[in-house]
């Protein structure tokens, strides 16, 4: 690991050369590709400078520990700089590893009520409520494509994007099923009931990374449903997709525009189509995973939402990491059980790398 870590830091000194050269400031195509690389070494870079830091710290207070006057001192010198060596060598060890490449790109996330009848709905709602709040505390943007709701305000099925920086990597833990146990409003005997809801978390894929073939598409229009009024579309704008060859349908009813409809359908498609095939490429090593986290399986039960206990659990966490203040979530504060997440994710990663 050293020697990469020293051919890391030759070529970020060497990228940072370039950018003062006039060949490279005078091109601006050039300036830009060679600050990206620069700018993706540099973490690696810093921390490595500050561990060799560290260990020169330790080296020198290693040398004054034979001076009698200056022992103590040098011991107290020489721990602070090893705990710090050791801090950074683990964040070191995190920055090496491999990189989602679909980290900073836009998700498409579904939710489908589940076990529990409308309970289950009325669950399926909280939880685009909940993703809605975290969404807009990021700053994100969503954008529904398709939703089919129930009298009660519950939801049967709901897809949407969520547009932003970092998306991905946050939401991508996400997937899977959500149970939730408490006391419905349409329980009248007061007894806790136990529901669940799925959500499918999707990296929105671009045109270069699927491309579809207009011949194995079949492309149907219709009059949007909802619930009356002004909102409902009285023209054929909605519509549906079907890919012939894998029987995907994909339907995008919530634009006013058919064109903006198609557009989001395709973009949907184009998604879940990305993600099978990325599967199966993934299927081998997948099998060998021994954690659940991120793998997206609808069928995995992910969290638990237990109201009254005002408690969430994750189930991919262990000990008391994996309890979480119900309120806090449900009401769209996801950054630490997320984080939480990733810090799990990035341990079993370290683990599998050292295997």
């Amino acid at each position: 690991m050293l020697e990469r870590l020293k051919a890391i830091q030759r070529q970020y000194e060497e990228l940072r050369g370039r950018l003062e050269l006039p060949e490279t400031y005078s091109d601006p195509a050039l300036y830009a590709r060679v600050e990206r690389e620069a700018r993706e070494l540099q973490p690696v870079a810093e921390a490595f400078a500050a561990y060799e830091r560290a260990a020169a710290d330790m080296d020198a207070a290693r040398e004054l520990m034979g001076d009698p006057e200056m022992r103590e001192l040098a011991q107290e010198e020489f721990q602070s700089a090893r705990a710090e060596r050791e801090r950074l060598e683990r964040e070191i060890r995190i920055l090496l590893l491999p990189k989602d490449p679909n980290d900073q790109k836009n998700v498409i996330m579904e939710i489908r009520g589940g076990v529990g009848g409308e309970e289950g709905m009325l669950f399926a709602s909280d939880l685009f409520r909940m993703y809605s709040m975290y969404a807009e505390a990021k700053g994100w943007k969503i954008d529904v494509a398709n939703i089919s709701e129930t009298e009660l305000g519950g939801i049967k099925e709901i897809s949407f994007v969520v547009e932003g920086a970092g998306a991905w990597s946050r939401l991508k833990y996400e997937a899977g099923g959500h149970r939730v146990q408490r006391v419905p409003v349409t329980e009248s005997g007061g007894r806790i009931h136990t529901s669940a809801a799925t959500v499918a978390v999707l990296p929105e894929a671009e045109e270069v990374d699927f491309r579809l073939d207009p011949n194995d598409l079949k492309i149907d229009t219709y009059r949007s449903s909802g619930a009356g009024g002004q909102h409902v579309n009285k023209t054929e704008s909605a519509i549906r997709i079907t890919h012939l060859p894998t029987g995907l349908v994909v339907e995008c009813q919530d634009e006013r525009s058919q064109y903006k409809n198609k557009d989001r359908a395709m973009q949907i498609l184009r998604s879940k189509l990305y993600e099978q095939e990325l599967a199966k490429q993934n299927a081998a090593v997948a099998a060998e995973r021994k954690s659940q986290i991120g793998s997206g399986d609808r069928s995995e039960r992910v969290r638990t939402y237990n109201f009254p206990q005002n408690r969430v659990t994750d189930h991919r966490l262990t000990g008391d990491s994996k309890n979480f203040n119900i309120d806090r979530i449900i009401n769209g504060d996801l950054d630490e059980l997320i984080d939480a997440l990733i810090t799990a994710d990035q341990a079993e990663k370290l683990a599998n790398s050292s295997e």
